[in-house]
């Protein structure tokens, strides 16, 4: 027998992400996403049910356009035996759906769909960049604060744009392979000094980077574009040093939701044949 799919709250990429089950045959119902059928009963008793990414944005609420909903009133409507899948899934949810007997994967784990994820917000931070920007970024001094996977890939795509790179890193590994690569290499904790030609900076670290004394070392135009969850970037100070800044969060759900939502559609899948179950 087919599985049914609940798709329950989220951005634009849950809306995305509904359309393409629906076009491959799949039985689909939505609930708390903006833009499609209103049907919660239906949704939260499919077999397979899809929650957002991430799951919450704020502590114990659902993350949805259209309510404010705390996940325990929301995991109360799901039963034992039901495959429950979200992103970025905290302790406290993880905990609240063990103790209803509810199986809750962590789809955002997976590399395939971190990667993914990755590749669409470097690329989206690129357009937000260019928005915001009075000039190319061909010959710009840019600064990556940060060599995960957002860091790497947008790096990657800042020196095929002709910028002149420069990446921080913590770890002697990590600095190594930035040089390898041809880009200029900082260490995270070791900016004093360092910021005076920056066109651009774009930070991935969720955590305080340059507060408002390295900032000041900014030239007066540099452009911050935060891109952690948790501001790595003082952004409050920026805007008292006169730095344009953007804080440009969730970039794949608000910018490029189709191919967010089908990198998610993937890992659904690849949990689905992991587990034996018909997809």
């Amino acid at each position: 027998m087919n599985k049914t799919f609940g798709v329950i709250g989220g951005d634009r990429r849950q809306a995305e992400l509904a359309r393409l089950l629906a076009e491959e045959g799949r039985t689909v119902w939505t609930s708390g996403v903006a833009g499609c059928p209103d049907l919660p009963a239906q949704a939260a008793a499919a077999d397979v049910v899809i929650l957002p990414l991430p799951l919450c944005r704020e502590d114990g609420i659902l993350n949805s356009e259209t309510e404010a909903l705390p996940t325990s009133a929301l995991f109360r409507r799901f039963r034992p035996g039901q495959l429950l899948l979200a992103g970025q899934v905290r302790p406290a949810q993880q905990l609240e759906a063990e103790n209803c007997g509810l199986t809750l994967v962590d789809y955002f784990q997976r590399e395939e769909l971190t990667v993914a994820n990755g590749a669409a917000t470097a690329e989206a931070a690129l357009q937000v960049a260019m928005e915001h920007l009075d000039r190319t970024l061909l010959g710009m001094e840019c600064l990556v604060l940060g060599f995960g996977r957002i860091g790497k890939l947008l790096a990657y795509r800042l020196h095929g744009l002709g910028a002149h790179v420069t990446v921080t890193a913590r770890k002697p590994a990590d600095l190594a392979w930035i040089r390898a690569y041809g880009w200029r290499a900082l260490e995270t904790g070791r900016l004093d000094g360092a910021l005076c030609d920056f066109g651009a900076v774009f930070n991935t670290v969720p955590s305080p980077v340059l507060g408002r004394p390295l900032l000041a070392q900014l030239p007066k135009g540099c452009l911050c574009v935060e891109l952690a969850s948790v501001q790595g970037i003082d952004l409050a100070a920026a805007e008292e040093l006169g730095l344009p800044h953007v804080w440009a969060r969730s970039l794949p759900g608000r910018m490029v939701p189709a191919a967010a939502a089908a990198a998610i559609r993937d890992a659904v899948d690849y949990i689905l044949k992991e587990r034996g179950d018909p997809v």
